[in-house]
């Protein structure tokens, strides 16, 4: 039975670096629902990667920070006939190559390097793929549990995804206009991804993440995963405009007397 009604339509996944990364654990949950899935990545290095890891799927080259490359990317997609069903983005980048510093240390290069890549890409490659998307298609990008909390350890990507999150509402309203297209994204709590370990300190606030989940375990990607296959799928039709947080109940749980008890000594 093909409940995620996903089977023999076509998705583009952009985003896969390794085993780890979200996005190709969000691959290969559609392909496990016979999706019909294709990737896009940002190099041929990263291309060569992972076409070991899918041998059979189409790869495409974007660097979202060129638009001659998106608009290329949109003329690749084209040549397949059959409309996409779901679009996947899954990219962010921020250079944190001086270490962590204070928010207002954040330069100019850095801050909007940071919004090219990961949040205005999901509009630039939006606009350019409009055309080859089914009527009711459904674009799922990846964002964070919380966008209110100043976490030393996540630096100036907060307001970033911020960002992110607001776009989801404008691209929904304004693709509303000729279509019935969805722009949703998950809030991702803390994961072990080969992208995060790379930032400073990231993984002193996955431990504490550990102990502020009720259930005393870390959120998985295949639990981020599974959460965008069904955004992506026609069973989330009613959803739009909304990111779905994917925390393990961290949010909820940051007074846990097990915690307070180990601050204040007692």
């Amino acid at each position: 039975m093909d409940y995620w009604q996903l089977s023999g339509k076509r998705f583009v996944v952009m985003g896969v670096a390794n085993r780890k990364s979200v996005a190709y654990v969000i691959g290969k949950s559609l392909e496990a629902n016979g999706a019909l899935v294709e990737y896009v990545v940002r190099s041929q290095k990263r291309k060569d990667e992972v076409s070991k890891l899918f041998p059979n799927a189409p790869i495409w080259i974007c660097d979202v920070e060129d638009q001659q490359q998106i608009d290329s990317l949109a003329v690749d997609l084209a040549n397949n006939s059959q409309s996409i069903q779901g679009f996947v983005h899954s990219i962010a980048f921020a250079d944190y190559s001086d270490g962590m510093k204070a928010f207002h240390e954040t330069t100019r290069k850095q801050f909007l390097q940071a919004i090219d890549i990961s949040c205005f890409s999901l509009v630039a490659v939006s606009n350019a793929i409009k055309g080859l998307l089914a009527q009711d298609a459904s674009v799922v990008t990846i964002g964070i549990s919380t966008t209110k909390m100043a976490s030393e350890s996540y630096g100036f990507m907060a307001p970033v995804k911020a960002a992110l999150d607001s776009s989801l509402a404008f691209l929904s309203k304004s693709f509303s206009r000729f279509s019935k297209i969805r722009f949703n994204a998950v809030g991702a709590g803390l994961l072990k991804t080969s992208a995060s370990a790379g930032i400073p300190g990231y993984v002193d606030a996955y431990l504490f993440a550990e102990k502020a989940i009720p259930r005393g375990t870390g959120v998985t990607t295949q639990e981020v995963a599974d959460t965008v296959v069904f955004l992506l799928s026609p069973r989330s039709s009613g959803i739009t405009s909304q990111t779905i947080v994917v925390d393990a109940g961290m949010s909820t749980n940051y007074f846990d007397q097990a915690i307070i008890s180990k601050v204040s000594g007692q």
